[in-house]
Formats: C-alpha cells, sequence, structure tokens
C-alpha cells in the first residue's frame, strides 16, 4: 500500500529553493536534525507551490506562493498559516503547522511549514493499484460530501475565524470580484464571460447563513487513508478559505464533478474519478447535502453557472503567467481550452437551469 502514497518527485525548472539560505534557517529552528536535507515537489499543484522537506527524520511541508504570481490576496502565506493554526484542533483533517516566515530573503517569498500527512490523494483517476470497485466509489463520493457538510456546520466564531471573511454582500462581491480578475487576466476575447457574467448579475439568489468555507474543495484536495480509501484524513490548500455562502462551496465541489453522462469536452478535463461505476453524480451529491445540512439548494444552478467561471477564471489566472513568461511550466500550454470549456458549460447551466 505504500506505492500507493502520494509521494513527491523532482523539483521543475524554475521553482528551485535556495537551500544555501533555506537550510540554515531551518537548523536553527530545528537543531535536534544533524543528518542532511533532501528537497523535492509534490508535482501536481497549479497555484501554490509544496514542496516535501526531509531534514535528518523530520519529514515536513513547505507552501509558498508560485513564481511570477499577479494576484498577491490569492497566495497570503501568513493568513494562510492562520486559519490552520486556530482551525486544527476543531477540525483535525487540517495538517498540523510548524512555523511561519515572512523573510522573503529565505526563499524569495513568505512561506509556512506544516506537518505532512501520509495518505493516499486520487486525482483524475485512481492510482495504479488501488482497487476502486463501485462499492468504494459510491462510499467515498458520500464522505467527500458528508465532510463538506461537517466543513459547514463548524461553530467557526469559536474557533476564532470570524475575523476572516465579511459574509454579508459575500455572494455580490464574489460574482463581480471574479468577473474583474478575469478582465485582469485575459489573454484571448471570449464571448461567453460577457453572457455569463450579465446572466449572474441578473439572477443573484439570496444570501444563505454564512459558514466556514474551502472554497476549493475537490477529490484531489483531499487524503485519503491508505487502509480505506474510502476514508478522508485530510483536507489540503486552504489558500481560498473564508467565511461565506456555504452553497457556492458546494458549487464548486460540483464544478469539479462530471458526470458520466456530460459532453465529451468535459470528460476530458475530468479533475478525478467521479464518472467511475458507483460514483454519485451532482444530484445525488446535493440531495446528500440537503439531507445532511438542512440548507435550501434550490438555486444550485446558480452556484454551479459562477463555480464553472470561477474556476474558468482560476484556470485563465494561472495560464496568464505562463503567456507572459513568469513560468516554464509546459502543463499551462493547453489551459486556454480547459478554459473555453468550462465557460461554454457555465454558460450551459445557466440557459438550462440543471444541475
Amino acid at each position: 500500500m505504500t506505492t500507493l502514497l502520494d509521494a513527491p518527485t523532482l523539483v521543475r525548472p524554475g521553482e528551485e529553493l535556495d537551500l544555501i539560505k533555506l537550510e540554515p534557517f531551518l537548523r536553527g529552528r530545528f537543531p535536534a536534525e544533524r543528518e542532511g536535507i533532501i528537497l523535492q515537489q509534490f508535482p501536481s499543484g497549479h497555484s501554490n507551490l509544496t514542496y516535501s522537506i526531509l531534514l535528518g527524520d523530520r519529514e515536513m511541508v513547505l507552501r509558498r506562493p508560485p513564481f511570477g504570481t499577479k494576484v498577491k490576496s490569492a497566495h497570503d502565506m501568513g493568513r494562510e498559516f492562520r486559519v490552520l493554526s486556530k482551525l486544527h484542533n476543531a477540525y483535525p483533517l487540517v495538517p498540523a503547522v510548524l512555523l511561519y516566515c515572512d523573510d522573503e530573503t529565505v526563499v524569495g517569498a513568505p512561506f509556512y511549514l506544516m506537518e505532512k500527512l501520509h495518505g493516499i490523494i486520487i486525482r483524475r483517476d485512481p492510482p495504479p493499484g488501488l482497487e476502486f470497485s463501485p462499492q468504494t466509489a459510491r462510499r467515498l463520493s458520500e464522505s467527500f460530501i458528508d465532510n463538506l457538510a461537517r466543513l459547514h456546520g463548524l461553530d467557526y466564531p469559536a474557533i476564532g475565524l470570524a475575523e476572516i471573511g465579511k459574509p454579508d454582500g459575500y455572494l455580490q462581491r464574489q460574482v463581480t470580484g471574479w468577473i474583474e480578475r478575469y478582465a485582469g487576466s485575459r489573454t484571448h476575447d471570449l464571448a461567453e464571460v460577457e453572457q455569463i457574467a450579465s446572466w449572474m448579475l441578473q439572477h443573484m439568489p439570496p444570501n444563505s447563513t454564512p459558514a466556514l468555507i474551502h472554497n476549493d474543495y475537490k477529490y484531489d484536495n483531499t487524503v485519503l487513508n491508505p487502509d480505506n480509501p474510502s476514508e478522508i484524513i485530510g483536507l489540503l490548500d486552504w489558500e481560498m478559505s473564508t467565511i461565506g455562502d456555504p452553497l457556492s462551496d458546494l458549487g464548486t465541489a460540483l464544478a469539479y464533478w462530471v458526470d458520466p453522462d456530460d459532453p465529451s469536452e468535459l470528460q476530458e478535463i475530468r479533475w478525478g474519478p467521479t464518472t467511475y461505476a458507483g460514483s454519485m453524480t451532482r444530484a445525488g451529491l446535493v440531495e446528500r447535502y440537503k439531507l445532511k445540512t438542512g440548507r435550501d439548494t434550490s438555486h444550485m444552478p446558480f452556484y454551479l453557472t459562477f463555480a464553472r467561471f470561477k474556476v474558468a477564471v482560476i484556470v485563465q489566472q494561472i495560464y496568464y503567467r505562463y503567456h507572459h513568461g513568469l513560468t516554464r511550466d509546459p502543463r499551462f500550454a493547453r489551459m486556454p481550452e480547459v478554459v473555453k470549456v468550462l465557460l461554454r458549460t457555465s454558460l450551459e447551466a445557466a440557459r438550462s437551469d440543471l444541475i
């Protein structure tokens, strides 16, 4: 089973860290570790960069902003560190954080360190060797939505997280903000953007009771138990977490969830094994969430429209860095096609009023 665990690889060219500066910084804070340092990178993330550090016997994970980023507010390492620090005791699926550093001379940007979670991360398909039966797929689907309901039920003021967001007017700000972010990272003229923007501004649903939301909830941000792959033991990538509309969080999960009868162009950009036999559909996820939370889910077509648009903008922002030579990651070259698919399916959700 150890071969199924998520493992780091060599650091991508252009994303190296200066070990001459990093190693003495770490040794000053972890003096008991006497052996050499090994630095690797987790290869699959597209936003904040995540590195594996082995310092003697101590395993750690380092998170820093991407090189060449244009949106500083989306990569606030200090904020992410504070959220995780407060959240860990109330929601143990969050990794324990170790330290935060705002001295940019160490790795070129602020960063923080956290403990490493040992588990399986499922991406587009289950890792080779993992038995992913219909029963496992079903149970994982249920765990996935139940965990989101659990997160949205946390007493965030008691945890000390009320100050990380402004729930009043959240959805209006989000819609207008993501429209503006697309304009700030545009590289192509796409007619769907204006149509989607106009529709969203005209069909804004009433405010939902606020909750702590993850804002990027999908399979490859969860860590699974190696001995029981339908059990979620960790939730990663909290950079966009806030206090806001929990239905927008559910909408994001739906935007990443592809059904077996979805168009082929959506199948081609599938983020997880959501089309495998046994997996719940988007409609099934919504129904289970409604039963678990008691929330009104009648406006989910709006939230799916918005979420697909938001994900399209996130992908566009990543491509913007590649387009302007700020990163050399070859994975980013085909992202304009992904943006187009997401915009087309966002508009389809708006017009069909279906999820």
